[in-house]
């Protein structure tokens, strides 16, 4: 599952680095930092990904986040209490599902997804949890989970910080310029510095101690 985001792009790479043969899924959902695609695109022709899937998908009709509906996005809050307006109702059981019937349909034996329940803005669909029980789903609800217990669910980055990530990444040869993260770019897809996305992914390269290779409006 790649998002063109920090970590779906460590995710690859350290997918990649065990020698599997690996597919990307993107998504399209009214995302209005949907300059991210770009970023898939990039990530997925580096690392040499022949089948990249990019879905459709309007959640804009559901709308309720920041990220779907005309809502503003939050600016220097990554530390506020409960969470926040940036989740996107259902967001993560809904790309699963959909990452799970492409995974049955090609008889994949894995999906990877870059969730983080270290380092994130307090989405309850990040937590191992959450993994846990979508995993129940695959074995209950599905051919392939049912006669061969796959696909399984592999979420490297689970209990890392951000800094580790980074750290993970630059050893796999991540290019990190090539990545976006910000929730609220502008037209030409400067970050903004200031939503959680980016104050997370900024500290996480000052705690690494690697350059940010981030370009802020």
């Amino acid at each position: 599952m790649l998002s063109g985001g920090l970590d779906s792009a460590t995710v690859l790479a350290i997918a990649k680095s065990g020698g599997r043969d690996c597919l990307a899924l993107s998504f399209v959902y009214g995302q209005r930092h949907e300059v991210e695609l770009r970023a898939a695109e990039r990530v997925a022709a580096a690392m040499g990904i022949e089948e990249h899937v990019v879905y459709p998908l309007d959640l804009r009709v559901f709308g309720a986040s920041a990220l779907t509906a005309d809502i503003d996005v939050p600016k220097d809050a990554v530390d506020a209490p409960g969470i926040p307006i940036t989740y996107v109702p259902a967001r993560n059981t809904v790309f699963l599902s959909i990452a799970l019937a492409l995974a049955e349909a090609r008889e994949a034996e894995e999906i990877w997804i870059g969730v983080n329940a270290v380092d994130y803005s307090g989405y309850p669909d990040c937590r191992p949890q959450f993994l846990d029980a979508f995993q129940q789903v695959i074995r209950t609800g599905t051919k392939s989970g049912l006669e061969r217990d796959e696909p399984r669910l592999v979420a490297p980055l689970l209990h890392l910080t951000k800094a580790e990530i980074i750290r993970r990444g630059v050893e796999l040869g991540v290019d990190y310029g090539i990545t976006h993260s910000c929730y609220d770019p502008d037209d030409v897809g400067r970050a903004c510095g200031h939503c959680d996305s980016c104050i997370l992914r900024a500290r996480g390269f000052a705690e690494a101690g690697v350059a940010d290779p981030t370009v802020y409006r």
